[in-house]
């Protein structure tokens, strides 16, 4: 699943947007995560499951496992 999910991570999604970003912030989180497009500014609240199927890397993770 996502056990290292916290708030204002960068996540980048398999597909693009309509938009044509594939970048996503974590704006919430709970039994479903909110997340925000950085292309528009769009909006979608998706459960844990369906996130964790869509994720193709954890960008802020990645940076972390770095520094």
């Amino acid at each position: 699943m996502l056990p290292d999910l916290e708030l204002n991570d960068l996540l980048k999604l398999r597909k693009t947007h309509p938009c044509g970003e594939d970048r996503w912030k974590v704006i919430r989180l709970g039994a479903d995560i909110k997340i925000e497009c950085q292309g528009c500014g769009r909006q979608v609240m998706l459960s844990r499951r369906k996130l964790a199927r869509r994720v193709k890397t954890n960008l802020s993770l990645e940076e972390r496992i770095n520094e």
